[in-house]
Formats: C-alpha cells, structure tokens, sequence
C-alpha cells in the first residue's frame, strides 16, 4: 500500500514539475532593467503635471489626521495597529467619473478574492477633496460596502477625508499628482491602488481601474513578505513577478526553474532512497 501511495505522489510531482515548465515560458518575467519607451510625443494640456510618481519603499506619516465616515478624527496609523496590510486608494467622493470606476473595479476585485477586508487586509479610500465631508464618505462607504456584500466587513473597509494641508502632504508622500481643470470643472488624476505593508511603507502600486483577484492578493502577500498567506500561497508568490510594463504579476522564469529543480530532485530522493535501502539490506545479509 505504501508502494502505490509512493507511486501516485511521484506521479503528481512530476507532472506538476512539467506544467511549471510548460506554462512559464509564454508569461515569464525577466526584469531588464530597461525602461520602457514613451508612446507619445506630446502631452494634453489638461494632464501636464498629472500622475503618480511611484515611490516604493517610501513610508508613510503615520500621524497624519483625517476624518472618517462617522466624523471622528483619526491618524493615519490607527489603521496599521492591527498588522496587515493596507490597500489605499487616493480618490474624490464627489468625483462624476474616474474615480468610481476605480472604486467600482476594486470592489470585483475584492469580491473575487477568498480573503476578508478586516481580516487580512485593511481598505482606505482618501479623499484628496478638502471639500469633501464626513457625511459624503459615509455614503459612499455605505453604497460600496452593499455592493461588496461581506457582513462584518465594516471595520474593514474606510472612507476619509482631510484638510487642504493633509491632502497636499498625503498625496506628495504617496507621489500622487492631481490639479484642477477649469473647462471640465473637475479634477484631473490618475487611478492606482497603492498597497502598503502593515507597518505603512509602500509596497506596491497597482494603476488603472481592473484589479485582478490574483493580483490584489500576491501584491497584499509580497507587502507582508509572504506572512498573511497559506503555504501554497506564498510559493505561488515565489513563483510571480509584477511586470511594470503589464501591470500585473507574472510567471517569473528563474525561480520557476528553480523551483521545478527542486521538485525533480525530490522526487529523484524519493524514488531512489527505498532502493538504497532494500540494496544495503541485501548487501549487509
């Protein structure tokens, strides 16, 4: 019995190992070092000195003040006292287009992911709005945290808002850049989720408005270096890299080799070391 049940694990290594082997090559990663190439030679008026300037690795003030959706004063570092990772999402609550597309395209993200805001990660949509209110924010939590549709997720997930010199302080630390545009009578911006592990330094940004489940949860696993996931997990995320030039994360080809080296050798031990033995049982009767 145990020789079948030997049987059927080296089975499933192996053909594990050549899925990895299989798969990486179309989606693997190498990081070049390059940048990548500009695709326009000139830039709108409207957008000139609007953006985010990555800054990874750059931590956050965790004194900043701001208001969340019931009106009480907050830090910032109240939201990192638990130890996870938080997801932050510069926004305007008032804001007629993009910025609910990104807070729409999170909310599928996070509905698809297996974890629990509150429970492995923590959720902030700041306003960057100085005349946004409390009572603006607590509707926009309320609508989204409906649409969301995880009881118990209320300490999870929160809205706030801040003065004019908070929002400046905020938003140059995280490198978001925003102004105002006349003609069209609202802010211009861009939209990234910026993930940050549990003690407030930047980990990573995810730009655009489409998370994918899997993406929110490698880059939530690689801010606590892989502490909030399962076993698999976090050799799920030895095997990806985020791709700057897709935005996302990638099958990462050295370590996927690495990898599928190590199962083989494992299964090599495997198969070898009960041979070995019956050997040294014959050889020493």
């Amino acid at each position: 019995m145990k020789q079948v049940y030997r049987q059927i694990f080296l089975k499933e290594l192996v053909v594990l190992t050549a899925g990895l082997l299989l798969t990486f090559g179309a989606n693997a990663y190498e990081p070049t070092g390059e940048t990548p190439p500009l695709v326009a030679a000139e830039t709108p008026e409207e957008i000139k000195d609007v953006g985010i300037t990555q800054k990874t690795g750059a931590q956050l003030d965790m004194n900043l003040e701001f208001i969340d959706e019931t009106g009480k004063t907050v830090k910032l570092g109240d939201y990192y006292k638990g130890g996870l990772p938080v997801i932050v999402s510069p926004v305007y609550f008032s804001c007629p287009g993009l910025c609910n597309f990104h807070l729409n395209g999170l909310t599928d993200g996070l509905k698809d992911l297996d974890w629990n805001a509150g429970e492995k990660f923590q959720v902030l949509a700041i306003s960057f709005e100085p005349k946004d209110t409390p009572q603006t924010a607590a509707g926009k939590k309320d609508n989204y945290l409906k649409v969301y549709n995880r009881p118990g997720t209320e300490d999870g997930w929160h809205f706030l808002t801040a003065s004019a010199g908070t929002v400046k302080t905020f938003t140059e630390s995280v490198g978001f850049k925003f102004k105002w545009n006349e003609e069209a009578n609202d802010w211009s911006h861009a939209s990234a989720a910026i993930v940050t592990s549990p003690t407030g330094s930047i980990s990573r940004y995810l730009p655009g408005v489409v998370f994918e489940a899997k993406d929110l949860k490698l880059a939530l696993n690689e801010a606590t270096q892989g502490k909030i996931g399962t076993f698999v997990e976090s050799l799920v995320l030895y095997c990806f890299r985020y791709n700057p030039h897709q935005s996302r994360y990638v099958l990462y080809a050295f370590n996927v080799m690495k990898l599928a080296g190590l199962i083989m050798i494992v299964v090599l031990a495997i198969w070898l070391i009960p041979v070995w033995r019956r050997n040294r049982r014959v050889n020493e009767a």
